[in-house]
């Protein structure tokens, strides 16, 4: 991974749109130091491809990567996200620390070579196969330490609380059993992660796994935790995913999970709220007004069959979004937009649903509300090519450079998210480190290997089980 000390950028994204012949250049820290127009009097390297700041993924659960395709038989007459749920535990149960390092790698590699420059990794299982926590608490987000420092995507580690199995602190299920915690056990993650995290450049946050899985008192010792031990860091939650958390929340406390939610915690800008599919009018504004991020997942909230999110209503009143790749069923940040916006149209029988009177292309404008939203996120600088923001970007390379010609310049992005034929990655630089160089990375090899032989070891407990 080769470090820059800056770019000459042909044509660029920024948040006054498309721009032409920028220098930028960078500070030690990996943020843009100067962004200006001129000819590349310094001689910085040159893209002449399209370049767009790179996009944090917000949120992930980097095991459920090698488990895509096991879920797509009807076992139950009505399948859902909660039939769905009992495969992923029993997948959940096969995983040693060994299998986890090479999944997240791999996967990992996939996100740099779909557009993503960062990621915030959800991460909920903590303990040994029969439950019982490891000698080291940390064995397994070390794990994912491990992957993000081999491929220098840019990481932010959310250990995820988790207790109980459903509203009013019900016990959990014994196929919980790898995931569940407390709260003295989770600060001494936290407290066992910081150094190397700190050494390492990742950035750590709190994670409420949900309103079934954590309790109002809960979530109020995370919030003493957080200011003892990570004072302004990140919080994410999943909320209101599917019909019946809201129909289980308003029979256990009369109140939707946004309205709970709200009503438990100091919900502001640091705070993501996952999916949050079904909202009420007044919910679509109280999140609004916070200044928290929405994590949208298009590609899994499909195959999950979750629903709609109401994006025209939420961004009409200045909502924050971000998007994740969840159970990373996809691993392309285009796809995750693409499916955002057609699943607009088909609700609202319309096309260019997610376009801005300032910004009429929907690629452009979801692209940079995106990067915006998951750097937001994820506790890191502005997602913009822009002074102060992050020299995190990703070059759009062509296949076929003739199909181009009819493509003007402020399309390349539309081209490359709309079209199935469209653009390709090309170089991706995160923090101002080139880690893909024409959509390859120096570690490719080993961590295909290593991918592959997890999954051997997967495939030989699968089929004893």
């Amino acid at each position: 991974m080769t470090r820059l000390a800056g770019a000459h950028l042909k044509q660029a994204l920024t948040p006054e749109g498309w721009q032409r012949n920028l220098s930028a250049e960078f500070a030690a820290d990996g943020t843009i130091a100067t962004l200006v127009q001129d000819d590349n009097p310094r001689g910085l390297p040159v893209y002449d491809n399209p370049v767009v700041p790179g996009i944090t993924n917000l949120h992930s659960h980097a095991f459920q990567y090698a488990m895509a395709g096991l879920s797509e038989v009807r076992r139950n007459p009505v399948d859902s996200f909660w039939s769905w749920r009992d495969i992923m535990y029993f997948f959940a149960l096969t995983l040693s620390p060994e299998d986890m390092r090479a999944i997240a790698a791999r996967l990992y590699l996939a996100l740099l070579k779909g557009g993503y420059t960062g990621i915030v990794e959800f991460h909920y299982v903590h303990n040994d196969l029969d439950g019982s926590p490891y000698a080291r608490p940390e064995e397994l987000s070390l794990a994912i330490f491990d992957a993000g420092e081999q491929t220098g995507l840019e990481l932010t580690h959310l250990p995820v609380f988790y207790a109980h199995s459903n509203f009013g602190g019900l016990p959990p299920t014994d196929g919980q059993r790898r995931f569940i915690t407390d709260a003295d056990r989770y600060a001494a993650l936290l407290q066992a992660l910081a150094p190397r995290a700190e050494r390492a450049g990742h950035r750590l946050g709190i994670a409420p796994h949900s309103l079934r899985a954590a309790t109002a008192e809960d979530i109020a010792r995370l919030m003493d935790l957080r200011r003892s031990l990570l004072p302004g860091c990140p919080v994410h939650i999943h909320v209101a995913e599917q019909v019946k958390e809201v129909e289980d929340a308003l029979a256990f406390g009369q109140r939707r999970p946004v309205e709970m939610l709200f009503d438990h915690a100091p919900v502001d800008e640091a705070w993501c709220l996952i999916h949050a599919t079904h909202l009420s009018d007044a919910e679509v504004s109280r999140i609004a007004r916070s200044g928290a991020v929405v994590g949208l997942c298009p590609m899994t909230e499909s195959n999950l069959g979750d629903g709609i999110f109401r994006a025209p209503d939420y961004l009409a009143q200045g909502g924050r979004f971000g998007i994740g790749s969840d159970s990373n069923i996809a691993t392309s940040a285009a796809r995750e937009l693409e499916q955002l916006e057609y699943s607009q149209r088909l609700r609202d029988r319309q096309r260019n649903v997610l376009a801005a009177e300032t910004q009429p292309h929907v690629a452009a404008n979801l692209w940079t509300r995106a990067a915006a939203g998951g750097a937001q996120a994820a506790g890191r600088p502005m997602g913009a090519l822009a002074v102060g923001g992050m020299a995190s970007f990703v070059e759009l390379t062509s296949p076929e450079p003739a199909a181009m010609a009819v493509v003007g310049r402020d399309m390349a992005l539309d081209y490359h998210v709309f079209a199935g034929r469209g653009l390709h990655v090309g170089d991706v630089v995160v923090r101002g480190r080139r880690v893909l160089s024409a959509g390859q990375h120096p570690e490719e090899e080993a961590i295909l290997q290593g991918y592959a032989k997890a999954m051997a070891r997967i495939g030989t407990r699968l089929d004893a089980r």
